[in-house]
């Protein structure tokens, strides 16, 4: 009876332990936040010119028609950006951009946009000096395995020094992709 008893709990502690590890592979979630409130906008000129030229086709003549049109568009000024490269084994990978916007109070927001990875568990986002994590900063838990999302950068991080965007497994050590964001 013992040896049942026993045999059913390490069961159970092998089942639990393979289905947290697992199950993240199988469910995925998205998320579309929104600009960071306090992100500095400005605004862009963009002028648009259409030129057509003069066509005779069987008697008919075209004039020449110019447009110009001035329209004003809001842009993010974007301090650093990147694009994610996975890390090509197949199994982990994370695909998309990352850049940084400059908030009206002081600071900075890292933004990944059109962002996927593939799950797993235990991912975090973490500002770092190489792809291995041996000095990094923890900027939270993954939001979800794809679409926009922001994360809050702490004041005093030299950017220039912490270059790596990383997807990492915490749980395992994984690095599942990384962006190297640079100055534009």
């Amino acid at each position: 009876m013992n040896k049942s008893f026993l045999v059913i709990i390490v069961i159970a502690v092998i089942g639990t332990a393979a289905a947290f590890t697992i199950s993240p592979y199988f469910t995925e979630s998205t998320v579309d936040e929104a600009l960071p409130s306090g992100a500095i906008i400005q605004p862009k000129i963009t002028e648009k010119v259409m030129i057509e030229k003069d066509t005779i086709t069987e008697d008919i003549m075209m004039e020449d028609t110019i447009t110009e049109d001035t329209m004003m568009e809001d842009t993010i000024p974007i301090s650093y950006s990147g694009t994610f490269v996975g890390i090509g084994d197949g199994i982990h990978d994370a695909q998309g951009n990352a850049f940084t916007i400059p908030l009206e109070e002081g600071g900075d927001v890292l933004r990944l946009e059109n962002f996927k990875s593939t799950n797993g568990p235990d991912l975090y986002v973490y500002l770092s000096t190489d792809d291995k994590a041996t000095e990094f900063i923890n900027l939270g838990k993954l939001k979800a395995s794809s679409g926009n999302q922001n994360y809050e950068i702490p004041n005093d991080v030299d950017l220039g020094k912490y270059n790596k965007v990383l997807i990492w497994c915490k749980a395992f050590g994984v690095l599942f992709g990384s962006a190297e964001i640079s100055y534009p």
